[in-house]
């Protein structure tokens, strides 16, 4: 009954939702001469300069891509998800924090909140994607079919990205060091996941310790969409779909026990 009332008010509220979804990019874009040129800029630079500093290095590790490209491919796919894991998480990160004075003033479902966060990053995603399967096609490479399966990891990854992020932001409301202390987790959990690297690279020992990070399972499955032209490891894939419905309903017991005691500490 819970969750058929959620449902309804979010349905209800579905055009704050909607516009407040669109008023996020309107005004990222407006804000700067460049506009949509910015979105696109700050994830690409950072592929650029993996791609310049380990190209050599990495390509022969990819015998599976045939295309002088291969490491700028595998690189592209890794960041699809990766980006959009930690926009998410750090957006519901600071999600209460950041919209205080709007829950002390104005009426509307808190549920909402995270729902505007998350449809923000999803469309900042998209159009990287597209950006992503742009560059693919300019070097002549195609991943064919595999790509039907994306809207499943976009699925997953913002549900894993969303329950963590929001576990995280409700704790980040009575203990400021949360943020501070996930901003740090979050450039270990990078290095913990083979973005830009490919793990056969590593010793065993820590094969095993990367291969207990959830997104190195997450990861691989969008290399295996994006860069090989593969289906994902449904196995994994069930998992982590799993373990984010896990921590989707541990985010609402905590955000439903806490959200009176959340306006007053802010």
């Amino acid at each position: 009954m819970t969750g058929r009332f959620a449902d309804s008010i979010l349905w209800r509220y579905r055009y704050f939702i909607l516009t407040s979804i669109q008023s996020d990019f309107r005004a990222r874009v407006a804000r700067s001469r460049l506009g949509l040129v910015w979105i696109v800029i700050a994830p690409l630079s950072q592929v650029v300069i993996y791609a310049f500093v380990l190209s050599s290095l990495m390509t022969q590790r990819l015998p599976g891509i045939d295309t002088p490209f291969a490491y700028s491919i595998y690189l592209m796919a890794g960041f699809q998800g990766w980006f959009l894991f930690i926009e998410i998480v750090n957006r519901c990160l600071t999600i209460f924090i950041d919209n205080g004075n709007a829950l002390k003033k104005i009426s509307f479902p808190r549920m909402a909140l995270p729902v505007i966060a998350v449809g923000a990053a999803i469309l900042n995603n998209l159009i990287f994607f597209v950006l992503v399967v742009a560059a693919y096609l300019l070097v002549g490479y195609h991943p064919g079919w595999s790509l039907l399966w994306f809207p499943v990891l976009l699925i997953v990854t913002s549900a894993l990205a969303a329950g963590l992020g929001l576990v995280l932001g409700v704790l980040n409301v009575f203990m400021r060091d949360v943020g501070q202390l996930v901003a740090i987790l979050l450039q270990f959990g990078f290095w913990l996941t083979p973005v830009v690297y490919t793990i056969d690279i590593l010793p065993p020992l820590f094969q095993d310790v990367v291969r207990l990070n959830p997104m190195f399972w997450m990861i691989d499955n969008y290399h295996r969409v994006l860069a090989y032209g593969e289906a994902p490891n449904l196995i994994s894939l069930t998992a982590i779909a799993a373990g984010a419905v896990a921590l989707l309903g541990l985010a609402l017991v905590l955000f439903r026990k806490a959200s009176g005691e959340m306006v007053d500490v802010l």
